[in-house]
């Protein structure tokens, strides 16, 4: 009996009824992290995760070398991704399952990096680590050993956009931005973390964590269809840019507007560290418009 292919999301029980009935079916990738305590994740893991997942560290592995100029997280190299995805293990076609325990804010940038590879059968655990404990499922400390997979990447699934074409995309409208940071720091306060406050001229602001109920869960794809409808209206979804502070949470928006039905939209991946980093660049503040 072929195995249910998951691209979107995956429940904890179907994720322990897959992992129990063919365990050499699936990759699952621990994607814990703080941007505050970067190395709190992996410590995390070593105590305790989903029996078989591997770890994979936003900074380390799902970012790419920073110059200074493009952004706080920038795309990893597709060559050293697909070698590190191979390490452990994966292969082509093979089901991946992310989680993480941020409300799949991590887990979110391995599914938009793995469909960017071309790589469809990547789905992330609806509700994180804390579903998968809430439902009675075990833990282990065991760091299960790596053999070498067949992975390589293919046509990318996901797209995306340069600073140089939204800065042209400002005076000719051809894109629609949506932000996914916190409100307050969409609007040019309290920020913390970039050198500049506010938004690029024009973004709109849909904060990530908005696509989850308050359980953690991700909404209905109706619920969501809806929220992302009111912002871009008319624009079709492949007009969409999404951006945030630096490429992360961004991907949770991505996935969201895939549960929606909501096809093509593009990730801006140095977003507004990347932008903010260049004094030329307009700048806007105030809430939406």
């Amino acid at each position: 009996m072929p195995h249910t292919h998951y691209t979107t999301l995956i429940s904890a029980a179907n994720l322990a009824e897959r992992l129990a009935a063919a365990p050499g079916s699936i990759v699952v990738f621990d994607c814990r992290f703080d941007l505050a305590a970067p190395e709190s994740g992996e410590a995390a893991y070593a105590q305790g995760h989903v029996p078989g997942a591997h770890y994979l560290h936003l900074d380390r592995d799902l970012s790419g070398a920073k110059t200074g100029t493009n952004g706080r997280h920038p795309l990893p190299e597709r060559a050293a991704l697909v070698a590190k995805l191979a390490s452990f293990g994966l292969n082509e076609g093979q089901q991946v399952v992310a989680y993480d325990a941020q409300g799949g804010m991590y887990a979110a940038r391995l599914w938009w990096l793995l469909r960017w590879l071309g790589h469809d059968s990547v789905a992330l655990l609806d509700g994180g680590l804390q579903a998968w404990e809430a439902a009675g499922n075990p833990l282990d400390a065991t760091v299960p050993p790596k053999t070498q997979g067949t992975f390589k990447a293919g046509a990318p699934l996901q797209v995306t956009i340069d600073a140089q074409a939204i800065e042209r995309s400002i005076g000719t409208r051809d894109h629609l931005l949506i932000d996914a940071r916190a409100a307050d720091r969409y609007r040019g306060e309290n920020e913390t973390i970039d050198p500049v406050g506010g938004h690029i001229p024009g973004a709109l602001n849909h904060f990530f964590k908005n696509n989850l109920t308050a359980e953690g869960r991700f909404k209905t794809a109706h619920e969501l269809r809806e929220a992302f409808g009111s912002l871009v209206g008319a624009t079709p979804a492949d007009r969409v840019v999404l951006q945030c502070g630096s490429g992360v949470t961004a991907c949770h928006n991505a996935l969201a507007m895939e549960i929606a039905g909501l096809h093509g939209a593009a990730l801006y991946p140095g977003s507004w560290s990347e932008w903010s980093a260049d004094p030329g660049r307009p700048v806007a503040t105030g809430a939406n418009p």
